[in-house]
């Protein structure tokens, strides 16, 4: 009896997890079956048909000819990756001192910079735009200054320092006195110390923000008045016109800017698991 309790409930779970991956991964699906589709197929009959009645692949390659694709990945990749540079160094710069030292006003430092994470970016998207707008940080100055409006503002976040923070936080102090010892300085131990210890969490860190920026759309497309530096979200909605949108182009635009993240995500998922600090201290 118990067995078969523990049996039902295995399948339970494991049919709920189905389930849910199904729900997941089907607005992908679709997406894919209307690149897939020809100019002959109606893709918004109803009822929907799911599979396409003549496959093709020639949406692929009309919107790689439409755009200019590799310019706009290009764009894609200097701004997502240097945001995602830029937040694994802040975020463990700010988070160190948060966990490791002893300071007056500590907790009302981590507090108030936690409180952050529930304001909204569009709240403070007015003002920010403002402030870059002084700086003159836009294209309409020159490519580089573009560049730094699409990065800056997203160059460290309250969620990166608090994921650091707690990783920080689970390394033993005995690592940190015993580098004291050996003549370590501050930076010293966080560089060849701390860091190469909370690799799993730096890559969880990196795929978060680099999903984040990748996708990123509103920012970009308030910032942006040259279409040389558009990101890839913005040069696909490009393909959507005032009065028309070729909806299988925009298909497969969507699908083509999905690889670079399923990429960078297998990349890094070796790290997610990981016992880099198990017996590291042994009384």
């Amino acid at each position: 009896m118990k067995n078969f309790k523990s049996i039902s409930r295995g399948f339970f779970i494991h049919a709920s997890l189905i389930i849910v991956s199904l729900l997941s991964i089907f607005p992908f699906l679709w997406l894919m079956s209307t690149a897939m589709k020809g100019p002959d197929e109606n893709i918004f009959q109803y009822p929907p048909v799911f599979f396409p009645q003549h496959p093709t692949w020639a949406n692929f390659k009309g919107v790689w000819n439409q755009i200019p694709f590799i310019l706009y990945f290009i764009n894609s990749m200097v701004v997502a990756g240097f945001t995602v540079v830029l937040n694994l160094i802040l975020s463990a710069l700010a988070a160190y001192p948060l966990a490791r030292m002893d300071f007056k006003g500590k907790k009302t430092v981590f507090y108030a910079t936690l409180a952050t994470i529930m304001i909204p970016f569009q709240a403070i998207m007015l003002p920010v735009y403002l402030i870059i707008l002084k700086l003159h940080m836009v294209d309409s100055v020159n490519n580089f200054m573009g560049f730094l409006g699409l990065i800056l503002p997203f160059a460290v976040n309250a969620f990166g320092i608090f994921l650091m923070r707690q990783a920080f936080l689970a390394i033993p102090k005995e690592m940190e006195e015993a580098a004291f010892v050996d003549g370590c300085n501050v930076f010293q131990i966080w560089w060849k110390i701390l860091l190469p210890m909370v690799k799993p969490t730096l890559a969880v860190l990196a795929i978060f923000t680099f999903i984040g920026s990748w996708g990123e759309f509103l920012w970009p497309s308030i910032v942006l008045t040259k279409k040389a530096l558009y990101t890839l979200p913005v040069g696909v909605n490009d393909l959507q016109g005032m009065f028309s949108a070729n909806w299988r182009y925009i298909a497969a635009g969507s699908i083509i800017a999905t690889i670079p993240i399923l990429i960078f995500f297998i990349a890094m998922q070796k790290y997610f698991i990981s016992g880099e600090n198990d017996g590291a201290v042994k009384g």
